[in-house]
């Protein structure tokens, strides 16, 4: 069970700030789950438009800290790295709900379950919990793309 810095998280992922949804990994078992950590802080660029009376991190956000610790967790089961020809996206998303506002000062711990893949289509059970109550969940379908694959 693999811990892993920032450092190694941006080796990991292609998104930078203000993108990148995942501060640290806490556990890793390549081909089974992960467990991240995003701290969520006042000084988000995204509070003072959601919303302004009272900063809540937006549903979508949380979708997107579940997806890159996804992918964390496909490169390190497949023993690789992104490249600069390659994308990891969403295929679908069900079932998402939320079940309490994530606002500043919270900490999102992030769990993520392989519940099946093929070639490169990858199926994950996630929840995102705050002081352990769940906030979020939801099963997501991911891929992974080269641009070379895409005519690009």
């Amino acid at each position: 069970m693999a811990e892993m810095d920032v450092n190694e998280v941006l080796a990991h992922l292609p998104q930078r700030f203000p993108l990148l949804m995942i501060d640290r990994v806490t556990e890793c078992e390549p081909g089974k789950r992960i467990v991240a950590l995003k701290n969520v802080s006042v000084n988000e660029p995204y509070f003072p438009g959601h919303f302004p009376q009272r900063p809540i991190m937006p549903g979508v956000l949380i979708l997107e800290a579940m997806a890159q610790a996804a992918a964390i967790l496909v490169f390190r089961t497949v023993g690789e790295q992104p490249d600069k020809s390659t994308v990891y996206y969403y295929a679908g998303i069900d079932n998402a709900r939320f079940r309490k506002p994530v606002v500043p000062g919270d900490q999102l711990k992030i769990e993520v379950t392989i519940t099946g893949s093929k070639r490169s289509m990858w199926k994950f059970a996630c929840a995102a919990r705050v002081d352990g109550t769940v906030v979020a969940e939801a099963q997501i379908l991911c891929t992974q793309r080269s641009f070379a694959d895409q005519g690009a």
